[in-house]
């Protein structure tokens, strides 16, 4: 079962919490409800590095190779032989290339923002319950309880 502590001061909150990480209970299973940022949180309870990056990445990656091979084979499957210039010229290539990169990158973030937060979902944005202005610790049950 879940315990839960409600503290209407500031400095009791941060002073279970850090007693809470003293006594070594995995981050992961601590769950902080605040009316309000508390950056002393943040120090106490570091975050991991977001998820969303990896997506932008794969995204304009996958934009950058479509890009030039979209044009590339466009060009090959329909040549257009004028005064001696080469079929394949990567310079104006880059445009479509850049283009693509850009819109393939914003929207793989946007999809992998929607996935990594479990969104469309109305229990992913909607609280069970409401504290109000009260400070709240959520400890998850670990294996030892």
């Amino acid at each position: 079962m879940e315990r839960r502590m409600v503290f209407q001061d500031r400095e009791e909150f941060l002073a279970a919490l850090r007693d809470l990480a003293r006594e070594g209970v995995s981050q992961k299973r601590i769950q902080v409800e605040t009316p309000f940022h508390v950056h002393e949180v943040d120090e106490i309870l570091p975050t991991k590095p977001a998820k969303v990056k990896n997506f932008a990445l794969l995204g304009a990656a996958s934009g950058t190779v479509t890009g030039f091979a979209f044009t590339i084979l466009t060009s090959l499957s329909w040549p257009l032989i004028v005064g001696g210039k080469p079929i394949v010229s990567l310079p104006p290539f880059v445009i479509i290339a850049f283009a693509l990169t850009i819109l393939f990158g914003a929207l793989s973030t946007f999809f992998g923002f929607l996935i990594l937060a479990r969104l469309p979902s109305v229990s992913g944005f909607v609280p069970k319950e409401e504290f109000g202005n009260a400070f709240v610790i959520t400890v998850e049950p670990g294996e030892t309880e």
